[in-house]
């Protein structure tokens, strides 16, 4: 029998990857000129704890943690059918690189409380290390399986089957635990009806949007501000450099067999020339 009760899945908003977005003299991200989007990651990760809820029950809790404008992936969350949401915003955790980010979300996931699942995108676009999920699980001391295309629970434990190079692996895990989410598992589904109507209730009820977003700091959930943060966060940005568009020019070869295809590649002067390059 499959006993789940709560479900915590940790999404980001990020800089829409089809915008610009400027950079701090410090070398980070100016966010708050950047268009922002969901983090693409976790779109699979909220996928994964949407399945849960439909196949075996239990509450869908998103947590995010940002400036006050990350609410907005809150609001597509709910659309999406989570039952709430909890946004982690203090001007203290600004630049926090992927250690004080992984030890303020391991406070909030403390704060809320109980869970028999955390779901994390595989990585973000903005910072793309695969990091932060793997931090969260080792400060809770869970079992935690990551770069999972699929999974299944049986009897109070997860059978996930993990990407490898070369092929892929099953784990079985006892829950609670942790599992980051591949981008070949399942794509997000449609916002449900009840979802979008639901928000745009709250949005033109703002008094009633604390029932369903809870905004909490730092104070909150008791973390240490030393460790969050620029404060917290031992990686520098030592020097970032604007990247050139790099040019280039496709030649397709056609041919009637193998043959002729590969004759006419071995002859292309171009390839030549690169290859001796």
């Amino acid at each position: 029998m499959v006993n789940i009760q709560d479900i915590f899945v940790l999404i980001k908003q990020v800089p829409d990857q089809s915008a610009k977005a400027g950079i701090n003299p410090d070398g980070t991200i100016d966010r708050a000129k950047a268009k922002r989007m969901l983090n693409p990651f976790d779109r699979y990760a909220l996928q994964a704890a949407l399945h849960v809820k439909k196949t075996y029950g239990g509450k869908v809790t998103a947590i995010t943690m940002g400036p006050p404008a990350a609410i907005e992936i809150l609001l597509e969350a709910l659309e999406h059918d989570i039952d709430i949401g909890y946004m982690l915003s203090d001007k203290r955790l600004a630049a926090s690189d992927t250690l004080a980010t992984a030890y303020a979300l391991h406070k909030v996931i403390k704060y809320i409380g109980h869970f028999d699942l955390i779901f994390c995108g595989l990585q973000t676009t903005d910072g793309d290390t695969a990091q932060v999920g793997p931090q969260i699980a080792e400060r809770l001391n869970l079992p935690q399986a990551s770069y999972c295309e699929d999974f299944k629970i049986e009897n109070d434990k997860v059978i996930a089957k993990r990407v490898v190079e070369g092929g892929f692996e099953r784990v079985k895990m006892e829950m609670p635990a942790l599992i980051t989410v591949a981008n070949s598992y399942h794509p997000l589904e449609y916002k449900s009806l009840r979802g979008a109507r639901m928000v745009q209730h709250l949005l033109r009820n703002e008094s009633e949007k604390g029932k369903y977003i809870k905004t909490i700091t730092l104070d909150d959930i008791g973390a240490d501000p030393v460790k969050c943060g620029l404060k917290g966060s031992p990686t520098i940005v030592a020097r970032t450099d604007k990247v050139s568009e790099i040019g280039g020019s496709c030649k397709i070869h056609q041919g009637q067999s193998v043959e002729q295809l590969i004759s006419e590649v071995i002859n292309d002067t171009n390839i030549l020339e690169f290859i001796k390059s």
